[in-house]
């Protein structure tokens, strides 16, 4: 990460503005503490992305929350577009001075150029190829599939930066760190699958368990084990192996895909975020 540190701050002196991207359901845990001392004193617009799978009311507390601390914060589904509409009004509206300054030189019309920043799987891809009309930058449900900062010219007169996620090298808050690991933030080859989606199951079995029902027909006392749901939930959906046994891995591997992509419908909206 030291390398993507160093690309972000190399780059600054080369843009306007800066759009942070945020998960919506996770909004404080999505954020990485180091970025406020990288991007220094520039402009921010705070985008919540994954609205549609987040609390309507908490997002819209969250977005008064970083007003008052003087920035523009928008609510978006990326994928969609749903949000986007107003982005360029809060782009004019952070840039208010750097348009009049631009118009002031003769060169009313410039080009603003925005550097695209955010932890990994937050959305910053699906966010380009929405602005830029589709097909413009890769996007994979996965953490890291940025690797290099590069240039788009998306039209409207804005030039758009992404730079690789980047994620602190430390995580002091085991909490924020387990709920990164289950929206994919953090890349699931260097965690252990099923132990994950057993804390998500249990999560998810206390706080939504309708939704535990209404997808895998998992009806099951409050406080069950994540162990015991996990086998459930493989049961319910056929994956057994041989002699009956419950492929688990298989199953934690499912749950997560699913509660990612919001097959779940409400649940984790929240996140206790």
């Amino acid at each position: 990460m030291a390398r993507t540190r160093r690309l972000i701050k190399e780059s600054l002196s080369l843009v306007d503005a800066v759009t942070e991207l945020k998960d919506a359901r996770i909004p404080q845990s999505s954020t990485n503490p180091e970025l406020n001392e990288l991007i220094e004193n520039k402009p921010r617009i705070i985008l919540l992305n994954k609205c549609d799978l987040a609390d309507e009311k908490t997002t819209k507390e969250w977005i008064s929350f970083y007003e008052s601390q003087g920035h523009v914060c928008l609510a978006a589904d990326c994928r969609t577009g749903r949000g986007l509409g107003a982005y360029r009004g809060a782009v004019n509206k952070v840039l208010k001075d750097k348009i009049a300054l631009n118009a002031e030189k003769g060169m009313a019309g410039k080009a603003l150029r925005i550097m695209v920043v955010g932890i990994p799987n937050t959305g910053k891809s699906s966010f380009i190829n929405r602005m830029a009309g589709g097909g413009k930058a890769k996007v994979e449900d996965r953490a890291g599939v940025t690797r290099h900062n590069k240039w788009y010219v998306i039209g409207n007169g804005l030039e758009l930066l992404d730079t690789p996620g980047v994620l602190w090298p430390k995580f002091d808050d085991h909490q924020a760190a387990q709920r990164l690991a289950f929206t994919g933030a953090i890349n699931d080859d260097v965690l252990d699958i099923e132990a994950l989606a057993m804390l998500l199951l249990e999560y998810l079995h206390e706080a939504y368990p309708q939704a535990l029902t209404a997808r895998y027909k998992i009806n099951l006392p409050e406080g069950t084990e994540g162990r015991i749901l996990l086998e459930e939930l493989g049961r319910k959906r056929g994956m057994l192996v041989s002699g009956g046994e419950v492929n688990t891995e298989r199953a934690a591997i499912t749950l997560l895909d699913e509660f990612r992509s919001g097959k779940l419908g409400t649940a984790g909206r929240r996140l206790g975020d």
